[in-house]
């Protein structure tokens, strides 16, 4: 990214949760930040993860005055992103249809149930 640039919404998120994934252990803000070597302020990066905590998709311990962070649950990850893709789009019709369009066989019976158990809940 040049500076100046602004990220499009969720990009920092993503690298955020893409170095914490790939370091494959709990990380200090600080080794977030030098793994993402962008040169973002050190602010910057801690503020993102308390959002991504606040947000459950990350975990986190204390470790001295600091916290270690990990990528929390794979499938919170997972929907995390789902979310973001539809609200990245103007089109969330056509998100789900592609979406619903790629599962495979096994994966429509357990959409299915889970859209029905959501309506009752709803």
């Amino acid at each position: 990214m040049t500076d100046g640039a602004r990220r499009a919404r969720g990009d920092l998120e993503r690298e955020v949760l893409a170095a914490l994934t790939s370091a494959g252990t709990p990380s200090t803000p600080a080794e977030v930040r030098e793994r993402l070597g962008t040169g973002l302020a050190y602010t910057t990066v801690m503020t993102t993860l308390v959002r991504l905590h606040d947000k459950g998709l990350v975990a986190r311990e204390r470790d001295g005055r600091a916290h270690r962070y990990w990528v929390a649950d794979a499938a919170d990850v997972a929907a995390a992103r789902m979310r973001q893709a539809l609200e990245a789009s103007d089109r969330r019709d056509a998100v789900l249809a592609r979406f619903v369009g790629d599962l495979s066989p096994e994966d429509v019976p357990v959409l299915e149930r889970l859209l029905r158990d959501a309506e009752r809940r709803g």
